[in-house]
């Protein structure tokens, strides 16, 4: 089954069902001032409240676009009044809608299917590159210095968690949440394996050991 993704900055958000229509589920899942906390697969709808707690709309909807992970996401700004100079300035920052708040389950859904799956930008169509990784998501093939790197599905959507949080320490329960593994759940050295076989892989292509292990913390991808 195929999934969009509705990423919101607003609390409520954590406490929303997902949707089924046909082939299609829709997953609504929070967004913080970091971006997405979990492994993006298939197309963003992004719902940007005007005011946030640690910085402001507009500057939330500049860093979607700045990210490779939601460049091409549906975002909408959800305004707190039918303010014109708000909404030019929505527009202006890279919002490509705007609605006026506040916004429950239903009219969020409501306004994603009415967009229809040929309007939502598959952002996971385009390639993710860091120094010498490249991933390239179509295909589901990651590559070191143009050399292909044999890997198991877990280990591509690790290596790919762990390139798109470059340089931040990850605990095992934060990889385990990033990549959709809680149900049925995973046990925490399950990771360990996991990370075993993409160390081995990368150092099969002459990539070395750029992830590093954090003492009672977790693990880091370091991109230096």
């Amino acid at each position: 089954m195929a999934v969009i993704n509705i990423l919101m900055t607003g609390d409520e958000v954590g406490g929303w069902d997902g949707f089924d229509n046909g082939d299609m589920r829709y997953v609504f899942d929070r967004l913080t001032a970091s971006g997405p906390q979990r492994l993006i697969e298939g197309p963003v709808c992004a719902f940007v409240d005007w005011v946030l707690e640690d910085l402001s709309g507009l500057e939330m909807c500049r860093r979607l676009r700045a990210d490779p992970r939601t460049a091409d996401a549906h975002v909408t700004m959800v305004l707190e009044s039918c303010d014109a100079e708000d909404k030019r300035r929505a527009l202006a920052a890279g919002a490509d809608d705007y609605v006026v708040g506040p916004v429950d389950r239903t009219g969020v859904l409501d306004r994603v299917l009415a967009l229809g799956t040929g309007r939502i930008a598959q952002a996971t169509n385009r390639p993710f590159t860091l120094g010498d990784l490249e991933i390239d998501l179509p295909a589901l093939q990651a590559r070191w210095q143009d050399k292909p790197i044999p890997l198991r599905p877990n280990e591509f959507r690790l290596l790919r968690f762990f390139a798109e949080n470059a340089d931040r320490v990850l605990s095992r329960g934060e990889l385990i949440d990033g990549l959709g593994k809680q149900e049925p759940p995973i046990d925490e050295r399950t990771v360990d394996v996991w990370i075993g076989r993409l160390r081995r892989a990368l150092r099969q292509v002459g990539a070395g050991d750029p992830i590093r292990t954090v003492r009672s913390l977790g693990y880091v991808y370091d991109s230096h």
